[in-house]
């Protein structure tokens, strides 16, 4: 019988191609020879002298997208994971002009094309500036059907300009627009849902105005979002450590369009902490483990929920009873 030579498997030979195109500007397909799609809607605007906020458009619906890239020029300049659309650029050079493109990357690292590039300008460095601008009038907003908003506001004013304003829902930023904008359009949100919106004003030096006063806009109502945004698989347990007990929390967080960056804990029905990630917030199961005392034999009642991207706090988890020393 003759003996037929194993072949090597597609996806190595595909790998080794992909590591070399992924070095340039073209437009590389996937492993299933489906082409990623390039970012849209691609916009840079100054933040300060030393920094710049791109954004882009979510594109939740394609799974393929694992990351984002950014690049000022040809070098890339940062990473985010594929739920996020805003990044802030630092540590730039005052009065300089620059250009900023975004790409997609599936999970096995293959990079779909550079976006349209988008251009901002710096202001100048202004030395010993430490007066703020005056807040922004408004705001006033309308629903653009039930996952964004159009908000507009009256211009700040600055003894050397302003560089950009700032829009919060509650107290989480979620955008941001160059200074000579005195409108935006804030995507992302959730049907049916209520929100607080209020805009500040940045200067150059970084100063930031008092928040304008505030704008209340419920969205539109549309189909249920069918995706929960409590917590899910959330458990507790206990443990002793130095004489001291200690609950130990695992839960999935929600799925929702953009990255989770805190948790609020409850426990035995009152708020106790928030639980803040200072770097990359993990995926797929978290772990937290805070102190609750040195006697045993306590019950204890916890769960949590989560700050979503919105600036809104999801629903609460199923909540687990733990008892300390057992």
């Amino acid at each position: 019988m003759r003996r037929v030579p194993p072949t090597v498997p597609r996806a190595v030979v595909c790998g080794a191609l992909l590591t070399l195109t992924s070095c340039g500007w073209g437009s590389p397909t996937s492993v299933e020879g489906e082409r990623l799609p390039a970012a849209t809607g691609v916009t840079a605007a100054a933040g300060s002298s030393t920094s710049v906020h791109v954004m882009w458009n979510l594109t939740t619906e394609d799974p393929r997208i694992t990351r984002y890239e950014v690049y000022r020029g040809t070098t890339k300049v940062k990473e985010v994971p594929g739920s996020e659309h805003m990044v802030d650029i630092t540590r730039l050079e005052p009065s300089t002009s620059y250009v900023f493109r975004v790409r997609a990357r599936n999970a096995d690292g293959v990079p779909g094309p550079l976006s349209r590039p988008a251009r901002a300008t710096t202001p100048a460095a202004v030395a010993a500036d430490r007066t703020a601008p005056t807040r922004p009038g408004g705001p006033h907003g309308r629903t653009v059907g039930g996952r964004a908003v159009q908000l507009s506001w009256t211009r700040s004013s600055d003894a050397r300009g302003v560089a950009s304003y700032d829009i919060y829902q509650g107290t989480s930023k979620i955008h941001s627009v160059g200074g000579t904008q005195t409108a935006a359009v804030v995507t992302g949100l959730r049907p049916g849902t209520a929100y607080v919106f209020t805009v500040r004003a940045r200067d150059a030096a970084d100063n930031v105005s008092a928040p304008s006063s505030s704008v209340r806009i419920t969205t539109t109502p549309g189909p249920a979002d069918d995706r929960s945004t409590a917590p899910a698989d959330f458990r507790a347990t206990t443990h002793r450590r130095d004489g001291a007990y200690y609950i130990d929390l695992a839960w999935t967080a929600p799925e929702v369009d953009g990255v989770i960056t805190e948790y609020r804990i409850q426990l035995d029905g009152h708020d106790v902490t928030s639980l803040v990630w200072g770097g990359s917030p993990p995926r797929g199961t978290c772990n937290h483990s805070f102190y609750v005392g040195r006697e045993a034999d306590v019950t204890h009642r916890v769960r949590l929920r989560a700050k979503l991207p919105d600036g809104t706090w999801g629903a609460l988890s199923a909540e687990r009873s733990v008892t300390t020393g057992r």
